[in-house]
Parts: C-alpha cells; structure tokens; sequence
C-alpha cells in the first residue's frame, strides 16, 4: 500500500484499519484521498489476501502509454509470458536493477492479475509496462535487441552495449519465430548441470546481473 501511495497511480479512495490509519496518516494525507475506516475482517472478504490487517485502495488503472528507451537505457521486453507470479517476480527484478520500462506482448497474463501484484511485491507501482504488438514495436523502434535462446551466446562474455532491450520468451515455448529475425543477439545462460530449463524470472535475473556487471562505469 505504501509503495501505491508514493506513485503517480490514481487513487480514488482507500479502505483502511485504524492501525494503518494511524501508521501511515502523515503519507494518506499527503495524497488527499478519501479515507473509509474498516474491520480487518472486511479487507479480507473484499480482497484476494487470506489475512489483511492493513488497508485496500481504489485506483485508476493506468493508460496504456508506449515504452521506449532513451540513451543509456535498457528496457526488458516479454514474449506471451502467462504465468502470473513469473510476470510479478520480473517486475520485481527489473526493479531491482533500476530498469523501469518493461514492454510485454498482447498475450502476456494481464498486468492488473492480482497474483501478478503480489507477486510483484509492490514493484508494479514503480515500473512502467506497455501492452503491444512486438513484431510492430520491434521494426518501428531501434535496437539492440538481445533475445534468450537456448544455443545463444554465452552472456557471460557478451559485452552488452550501454543500450537496448533483453527478450524473454515463454515459459515453454521461448521467443516467437516472428520476432527472431528481429533480434540481433541471440544470448544464452550456460548449462552445468542436467535441468532442462530455468524458470523465466530466474533467468531474467542472471541476464540483468550480467546486463549490469557489463555496462557498469
């Protein structure tokens, strides 16, 4: 809830224990918003938490506003990612190493899921996501793109440039054929072992520290 009342969404209103009330009444007031004291047991059958002692809030849902990136900058691109809790745990990745953009495909899992906001642990509020269609994205906006393949190059010796887009691909499936020919660096994260294959969040972990470790001053 704090991290929704120190961004730019729009709240319209806000359902609140007089604990959190009073906990956080300095930061409410601040964002003029109409308060609604309630039980906790209200909160609980009103929203998806099994246990909510805090507050529920009302907000506009943002318009679907293009993401591209400026000098300098690096924005994650997801390819029909559908699982709810891997699209909020990279929001929460992207957050974490200071990428505020993320551009997804028009069948990724809606951002607005509410797995997806818990999963993104409060990251949704300061990342930007742009629904689109990539192909089109992809031709109308410069590169680099760099897409993660399977028999790509290793990312441990790609030297990243200081700008672009890293591709994550579906869980099963990987990057779609029609944007392949759009990518310009196939990358891939080195097998040791004998797993088949790594959950896209964690993959997109490993890709940002390397994107992270490359580019640094």
């Amino acid at each position: 809830m704090q991290e929704l009342l120190l961004s730019d969404y729009n709240i319209q209103s806000i359902y609140s224990t007089d604990s959190f009330l009073q906990t956080n009444s300095k930061l409410i007031s601040k964002n003029n918003v109409p308060v609604i004291e309630v039980k906790s047991e209200e909160l609980e059958a009103a929203g998806t938490f099994q246990t909510n002692k805090a507050a529920l809030a009302l907000a506009k849902i943002k318009e679907n506003i293009p993401q591209t990136i400026e000098k300098g900058e690096y924005a994650i691109i997801l390819d029909d990612i559908r699982d709810p809790g891997n699209f909020g745990t990279i929001l929460r990745i992207a957050d974490w190493y200071g990428i505020r953009k993320v551009v997804v495909s028009l069948s990724c899992v809606d951002l607005y899921n509410p797995k997806v906001i818990n999963a993104s642990m409060g990251s949704f509020a300061r990342v930007n996501v742009h629904s689109t269609d990539l192909p089109y994205f992809m031709r109308k906006n410069p590169g680099p793109y760099y897409g993660t393949y399977m028999d790509g190059d290793d990312v441990n010796t790609i030297q990243f440039y200081d700008q672009g887009y890293i591709i994550i691909g579906n869980e099963s499936n990987g990057i779609d054929h029609l944007l392949s020919d759009l990518v310009d660096y196939r990358i891939a994260i080195p097998r040791y072992g004998r797993a088949e294959s790594l959950n896209a969040g964690v993959a997109t972990a490993i890709i940002c520290d390397n994107l992270r470790r490359s580019i640094a001053p």
